[in-house]
């Protein structure tokens, strides 16, 4: 259903860090950069068919999280969803809500954990027992 999603950066440098950690951990490689017309850069991060982009605002604005977003990344096991959680608030990320681990819901069982990435966008690593 998705091509790609892409999120904002007011430090791109910063966000690549963040990201080449917290993508790589997932399997990602590092990103290709680009530089669009108007001279901002984007990172594109491609795995398994999907593209997670960062990018400075074409516009110029500040960039911000949107509120009520979220961005989940499908993990292997409990213990990379914990790793995720680790490694994102290693490299200038926050933990919030509850601490990783298992939850139940109407869906079933999940692990899962949040982060906000260093700009503010709610990330979640998921992994759904089989």
């Amino acid at each position: 259903m998705f091509n790609h999603i892409m999120v904002g950066s007011n430090d791109i440098e910063r966000s690549k860090r963040f990201y080449d950690a917290v993508l790589g951990l997932l399997g990602a490689s590092a990103p290709v950069r680009n530089v669009a017309n108007s001279g901002h850069v984007r990172l594109f991060y491609r795995h398994d068919g999907n593209t997670f982009c960062v990018t400075e605002p074409i516009n110029g604005e500040p960039a911000t999280a949107a509120n009520g977003s979220t961005f989940g990344f499908k993990c292997s096991s409990p213990e990379q969803v914990q790793a995720f959680h680790d490694v994102a608030v290693a490299h200038g990320g926050t933990s919030i809500e509850a601490p990783p681990g298992l939850r139940s819901s109407s869906l079933g069982e999940l692990y899962l954990s949040y982060v906000r990435d260093p700009d503010g966008h709610k990330l979640c690593a998921l992994h759904r027992p089989s």
